[in-house]
């Protein structure tokens, strides 16, 4: 969550008379994250979130993220927000010149220090949330996928990513190569299992309440993938310590969790080291982007490229599931 773009007074009225949800007392922007604008709303009937979806986010998706959101509720298995529909029937607007919408307020509160039971906690719901994806009706590509890293790739310049990090130029070309060459197809690949994937599970999308998961947020980047990228994710965002070192036991605990509900094939095992290269890979690169391209006066802080840099070296020398804690 970030904010980029400001709320005027007007907006707020306009809102309140768009709305059943009362008379809004106050708007405060949320700081945390990188992609849209965010916003805590206190209405005289409750808490919401306000979001501005920015430039990064293509409003043709928006139907697909806020529809997902609503089937997971409906399923009942994965708490979620839940799109808050206008006067009018409809949860999309224009609000202060960007697509926007309200949501409900998620109790609870992400991890700061993560622990082998957050990551187990984490390993049931993602689980979870795959399974009920596969009931979902409304499919949508990873533009962040292969093709995507290559365009980021050539949206920023080497002597840019030399001035991060020396080795990045030539790590960031044999990578694209390698994993270009290795990376199955989705429609090629039947035997690799693939549905809706949250593709973007780091602690501060996940709620806890109590030691337990309280709900997921920030769908925005929700698409049709393998499951076990979305897996990948997770080890990376969730199984390193601040030191850098990997935890093994933290990446057991998730997977060990995550296959009680829904077993890895074979080949969801033998692919996931892979998997976990490339969106290493990934977010380094939208990482990177973002460091030198945050707008002046944006009210967010981008985040280190360097962090993956270290996780995709980790994963180049990895062989087998094994490294990850799982037979």
């Amino acid at each position: 969550m970030a904010v980029y773009t400001e709320v005027s007074d007007d907006d707020l009225k306009a809102l309140s008379a768009a709305y059943n949800i009362g008379e809004i007392v106050s708007c405060k922007g949320i700081a945390e994250g990188v992609e849209n604008s965010n916003f805590l709303i206190e209405t005289t009937s409750g808490r919401y979130i306000l979001t501005l979806y920015e430039k990064r986010v293509d409003p043709k998706d928006l139907p697909f993220f806020l529809g997902f959101m609503e089937h997971l509720a409906k399923a009942g298995c994965v708490a979620c927000p839940v799109p808050i529909r206008g006067r009018d029937g409809e949860a999309l607007r224009t609000i202060a010149g960007r697509p926007g919408a309200i949501i409900t307020f998620l109790r609870g509160i992400w991890p700061r220090r993560i622990t082998p039971e957050h990551c187990a906690e984490l390993g049931t719901v993602m689980a979870k949330l795959h399974n009920a994806g596969l009931t979902y009706p409304g499919t949508r590509p990873n533009n962040l996928s292969v093709e995507g890293w290559k365009q980021q790739a050539g949206r920023i310049a080497k002597e840019t990513a030399a001035k991060v990090d020396i080795t990045l130029p030539s790590l960031m070309r044999t990578e694209l190569e390698t994993l270009a060459a290795a990376w199955p197809q989705l429609k090629s690949t039947p035997d690799l299992p693939s549905g809706v994937i949250h593709a973007d599970l780091f602690p501060d999308n996940v709620f806890f309440l109590d030691g337990k998961c309280s709900g997921l947020i920030d769908f925005y980047f929700a698409c049709t993938d393998f499951l076990a990228y979305d897996i990948a994710i997770s080890l990376n965002a969730w199984c390193f310590e601040p030191d850098g070192a990997f935890n093994i036991t933290k990446a057991s605990r998730l997977l060990t969790a995550y296959e009680s509900v829904r077993p890895l094939s074979a080949l969801e095992k033998e692919t996931l080291p892979l998997f976990a290269r490339g969106s290493a890979l990934r977010f380094m690169l939208t990482r990177l982007y973002d460091w030198v391209n945050t707008p002046p006066g944006a009210m967010v802080k981008p985040k280190d490229p360097r962090e993956y840099l270290h996780k995709l070296n980790f994963h180049r020398r990895v062989k087998n599931i094994s490294a990850y804690g799982l037979a």
